[in-house]
Order: C-alpha cells, then sequence, then structure tokens
C-alpha cells in the first residue's frame, strides 16, 4: 500500500508587518492627524487612511495631504515618521487569530521572521511591545539594504539569515509588492486578504499562489502553498 505522508506547515514563514500581522492603521491615522493639527485642519476617518497603509508613508501623506505639491510633501515624511514614532503601539492590535497563527507555526517546528518596508528602526520598537524578541528569527526592515520591496533582496536575505533555502519558505504579504517579490525571489506566497487595499486594487492579478481571507484559515496546513 501507498505511504501517504501527512500535511505539514512550511519550514519557514515571512510575513510582512502592517497589514498582514499588525493593524496599524490606528497609530498611523494618529500620525497623521498630528501633522494635521499642527496645520489646524480637523482629524481624518481612519476609513479615509486606512487602505494606503500598506503603500507606505509617502502615500499616507499624499492622501492627507492631496493639495500640498508632491515636491513639497516629500520634505514631510520625516515629520510623518517622528509623529508617528510617538504614536507606536498606542493603538494597534494584531488581526484577529495572527497570534493562533504564529503559535500553531511554532509549535510544529516552523521559522518564521518580518520583512518589511517600514524603516528598520521603527519595526524593531514595535518587535518588544508585542512580546516577539525571542520569537521572530529575522527582521529585515526597508532600509536594512540596498533594496526594498518588489525587490527580492530583502526576502533571499531573510532566507539567507534562517538557513532556509527561498523554495523552502513562504511568504505572505497583503500588498503587490509583497508577491511581486516574493515570485522574483522563487519562495510561494500568500495573498493576505484581510489587509489594507484600495477600492482599485486586484489581489487576483497579483498571481499569488494562495488567497488567504483571514489568519484563523492558516491553522490548517494544507492551506499553504505547496514547498519544496
Amino acid at each position: 500500500m501507498a505511504v501517504v505522508e501527512a500535511v505539514k506547515f512550511p519550514k519557514a514563514v515571512l510575513f510582512d508587518l502592517d497589514g498582514t500581522l499588525l493593524d496599524s492603521a490606528p497609530d498611523m491615522v494618529a500620525a497623521i492627524d498630528a501633522m494635521r493639527a499642527r496645520r489646524n485642519q480637523p482629524p481624518m476617518a481612519l476609513t479615509e487612511l486606512r487602505p494606503h497603509v500598506s503603500k507606505g508613508g509617502r502615500a499616507m501623506v499624499a492622501a492627507a495631504f492631496p493639495e500640498v505639491p508632491e515636491d513639497e510633501r516629500q520634505h514631510w515624511l520625516p515629520e510623518f515618521l517622528d509623529s508617528y514614532e510617538q504614536a507606536l503601539g498606542r493603538h494597534s492590535v494584531l488581526f484577529d487569530g495572527v497570534d493562533a497563527m504564529l503559535a500553531a507555526l511554532e509549535q510544529s517546528g516552523c521559522i518564521w521572521g518580518i520583512v518589511t518596508n517600514k524603516p528598520e528602526y521603527l519595526a524593531r520598537q514595535v518587535i518588544p511591545v508585542l512580546g516577539w524578541e525571542t520569537r521572530c528569527a529575522v527582521l529585515i526592515g526597508g532600509d536594512t539594504l540596498s533594496e526594498r520591496k518588489p525587490h527580492p533582496l530583502p526576502l533571499l536575505v531573510a532566507a539567507e539569515c534562517i538557513g532556509v533555502a527561498p523554495e523552502d519558505c513562504v511568504y505572505v504579504g497583503d500588498d503587490e509588492r509583497d508577491i511581486v517579490a516574493a515570485r522574483a525571489a522563487g519562495m510561494p506566497s500568500v495573498v493576505a486578504l484581510w489587509g489594507y487595499r484600495l477600492d482599485g486594487d486586484d489581489p487576483s492579478a497579483w498571481q499569488g499562489d494562495v488567497m488567504i481571507e483571514t489568519p484563523s484559515e492558516l491553522l490548517r496546513p494544507d492551506a499553504w502553498p505547496v514547498t519544496r
């Protein structure tokens, strides 16, 4: 009789941070509102800014101040990052099901880490707030290396740091840049549909290996894309 091998979790999983593991939109909106208050402008609704979070600080500032010329807004990014650092961890929470998913991965012996476009110094401040200092095996920020997502280099370096071949890792992200980077790195990918997306985004066109509606679905080993 043929022996059927049990389906297992991947050997390693790398995650995007904002919009994938962490619902950081409230902190970022607080940062934007602080900037607006300094300019005597009213606060913005979370629903207005939430879809822009995964696009980064420049996109957040552009969405909050569309009337300001782009070349002027570029000089406002340090102010946004300073304001965001002040709000860091005050309002953000893990997406429902993330904690259980990470625990299931760890119980299976899976290694996990984070590859984000958030500046590394900010990402490193988030990790202890979440109690992940000894759990997260690798952290690559948007300014850690010479390239950032959608370039594959951050994913390739992260895989090298944890000693796992890219084809044995899975990358999970909520933005097209995440999936483009994973594909270029030869890494199977999961499209996190619970994250932040603009109305015009079409995740089905990103060519991810699987699309998942909630973190809780990833409690099942068979929900993950097949690795080598």
